[in-house]
């Protein structure tokens, strides 16, 4: 059962990961309000870096604001090699990639909603 205070918790932890994003200048930030369509957490956060190297620094320094903030060891993948990196926070999952990798996933259309005869069409 989700309370109130897990909702603040979750929505604390997103304002200082959109924060801290803004602060690496991360390009084209996008959030995705998961609450209600899957059990992996309760936002996604999409967002770019110009190169693998800003990719990982924007990852690394996440992770470690997510640590000092709230005391959570987030779970890393990808860091290596800097083309997509997924950050498990536990309430907030956010990919951070490099824009070709992110164009070629299109990993935001995934869990876009659905509306219109139109769009089931396509």
């Amino acid at each position: 059962m989700v309370t109130a205070t897990d909702t603040a918790t979750s929505d604390a932890l997103l304002a200082t990961i959109l924060s801290s994003l803004s602060d690496d200048k991360a390009e084209d930030i996008v959030q995705i309000d998961l609450r209600g369509k899957t059990e992996i957490g309760d936002y996604m956060v999409i967002c770019s870096g110009r190169s693998t190297r800003q990719v990982s620094s924007i990852s690394e320094k996440l992770a470690q604001k997510v640590k000092d903030d709230y005391g959570r060891t987030a779970k890393m993948e990808g860091k290596d090699t800097g083309d997509w990196v997924l950050i498990d926070t536990g309430d907030v999952i956010v990919h951070v990639f490099r824009p070709e990798v992110r164009e070629f996933y299109q990993l935001e259309k995934m869990w876009q909603p659905v509306s219109g005869p139109e769009t089931a069409a396509n």
